[in-house]
């Protein structure tokens, strides 16, 4: 059976995170079932890093995640220490090797900028109107992040 554009594209963010969470021995992770977001209103833990599209796709993918899970991230990665600058810096991190990976899957002509990162602040996340955003939510111990694709 072949897959929609729309099923690749979720397996592609889905492997690059979990590829992100290998690398750094992070287990047990688990991923669950995608979903659309209502609304097109944006989802956000305490830091999200957001990587702007362009090219021959347009939008934004962001990675969202509580702030204890981001700082055992970065004790698990040999950090010693846990500040807002520091936990800002993986989150964006963590987006642009999510949406790196990616462009390896689309090419070339899947452009994607640097990170913006924000604490909080839903109201700054401007999603696309004419476009279906999917959630990827993820789970690791009773902790939860998230990745949110909005592409055209």
């Amino acid at each position: 059976m072949n897959k929609t554009f729309e099923q690749e594209t979720i397996e592609v963010f889905i492997n690059s995170l979990e590829h992100f969470y290998q690398q750094i021995n992070l287990d047990e992770i688990e991923i669950g079932v995608p979903y659309l977001l209502d609304s097109n209103e944006p989802i956000v833990e305490d830091f999200t890093g957001i990587i702007g599209i362009s090219g021959q796709r347009k939008g934004c993918v962001y990675y969202t995640c509580p702030r204890a899970m981001l700082s055992y991230i970065l004790i698990a990665m040999g950090e010693n220490e846990v500040s807002n600058d520091h936990l800002c810096d993986l989150a964006g991190e963590i987006a642009n090797t999510i949406a790196g990976n990616a462009r390896k899957f689309f090419g070339a002509e899947f452009l994607i900028s640097v990170p913006v990162v924000l604490q909080g602040e839903p109201e700054k996340i401007n999603l696309p109107q004419n476009t279906r955003c999917i959630v990827i939510p993820t789970k690791w111990q009773f902790y939860e992040s998230i990745i949110v694709v909005a592409l055209e």
